[in-house]
């Protein structure tokens, strides 16, 4: 194997990953708080919303639960980062 080769494949061990994956609590809690404002801004049929404001409500929809599941997963690795310390620090 050529070191030119390890140089490659270490540069592609970092995958894309979703745009959502790095956010942490406060950032998912900002999309929470961003999709009620577009589902707001929707019903109100401010300036940009759609003919059909179904599609609205669908995309405000996904910003809410895509911050619900990151706050959720981000608040459960926590707990058990906090649950496997405190069994580590009784053994």
């Amino acid at each position: 194997m050529v070191d030119s080769d390890v140089e490659r494949t270490e540069e592609r061990g970092q995958a894309a990953g979703p745009w959502w994956a790095e956010l942490g609590t406060w950032g998912a809690v900002a999309l929470i708080v961003l999709g009620g404002v577009a589902a707001v801004w929707v019903s109100f049929r401010l300036p940009g919303t759609p003919e059909e404001l179904a599609s609205g409500y669908y995309q405000a929809a996904r910003v809410v639960a895509i911050g619900v599941v990151t706050v959720g997963v981000t608040l459960l690795g926590r707990r058990r980062a906090r649950a496997a310390a405190v069994e580590d620090a009784s053994e």
